[in-house]
């Protein structure tokens, strides 16, 4: 018996951080050998925001090289772009003629957009469904999310199950897997880290880069110990060892830094310099996206075929 197979899209829409790292990117290294693990870079995803031929290329190469650099292996992951299986496009439609505006109203995504008066592309509204096909496509058993995506899958689940009620069993259920181990890692700001909150600390950063942004990580000067500078290090040492290394320094808020900044070098110069590797060797990296596409498409053509045979779609 082969193993359960886990699937997970990343949208290609920016350099990642620290917080992307410990949020989700090493979790899926981990996985990759307990599962059979199909991860895609979402560039249809993304065209809900981005429409620069230019920069999505690029964000694309860097989802790849980024990936590739943190450990992500070819050899046990089948590494995709989402647009080299166009049958996700294909079944999303059809799951748009089975879906109703109300339902997809609830959406968290169109919800917040809409909260902010924002105005909605039809790409935005029917996302969650593009992102059901992503799933149930390839037989998924397990996706991973953090708590507050839990709402993804339980689309796809719904999804799954109208299209079986309605045309015959077709589709697996998926669970979603909760990412227990995931932090929540604070910016230079004491916020969630996040880019949209310009308080990153660059995954694979210059050292120039790594010292500007934690020197200026915004500390509580009522407190010996600084919150935001101890809770990124907790991320990079043993508690214990680094405990008694904050008790030795309490209140050295600018050694304490130091110290931080030392041990981010030493975390991000191994992955940095692999990703400058993988970078002067385009051509083989992008064999690996042309061959998982190729791997992810075979996964996906039989149960397409049986998906427009149940609906009527089959060629005469």
């Amino acid at each position: 018996m082969g193993k359960n197979i886990l699937l997970s899209g990343v949208k290609p829409t920016g350099r990642p951080h620290i917080g992307n790292f410990f949020g989700a990117m090493k979790q899926f290294v981990e996985l990759q050998n307990e599962y059979e693990a199909h991860i895609f870079i979402a560039d249809l995803h993304a065209l809900t925001t981005i429409q620069n031929r230019k920069e999505l290329e690029e964000n694309t190469l860097g989802v790849l090289l980024d990936y590739l650099a943190i450990g992500l292996d070819p050899e046990k992951t089948v590494i995709y772009k989402q647009s080299d299986v166009p049958e996700v496009a294909e079944l999303a439609w059809i799951f748009n003629c089975l879906t109703t505006m109300p339902y997809l109203s609830r959406a968290h995504a169109y919800k917040d957009a809409e909260a902010k008066n924002k105005e909605v592309n039809v790409g935005l509204f029917g996302y969650p469904l593009l992102m059901a096909a992503d799933i149930l496509l390839p037989g998924a058993d397990v996706v991973p999310v953090g708590q507050d995506q839990k709402q993804h899958v339980e689309i796809a689940r719904d999804t799954a199950e109208k299209f079986n009620r309605i045309f015959g069993d077709t589709f697996k259920l998926p669970e979603p897997l909760i990412l227990e181990n995931a932090a929540v890692v604070p910016g230079t700001d004491g916020q969630k880290m996040s880019k949209s909150y310009g308080n990153t600390i660059g995954l694979f950063a210059s050292d120039g880069e790594i010292e500007k942004a934690v020197m200026s990580i915004v500390t509580d000067s009522d407190s010996e110990i600084p919150q935001n500078v101890y809770a990124i290090h907790s991320l990079l040492r043993d508690k214990t060892e680094l405990n008694a290394l904050y008790a030795e320094n309490k209140g050295q808020y600018k050694k304490l830094k130091e110290l931080l900044v030392e041990d981010l070098k030493n975390f991000v110069r191994p992955m940095r310099e692999k990703r400058q590797a993988f970078k002067k060797d385009i051509p083989m990296v992008m064999e690996v996206l042309k061959l998982g596409g190729k791997t992810a498409r075979a996964h996906t053509e039989e149960k397409m075929e049986e998906v427009r045979a149940k609906v009527g779609l089959s060629p005469y």
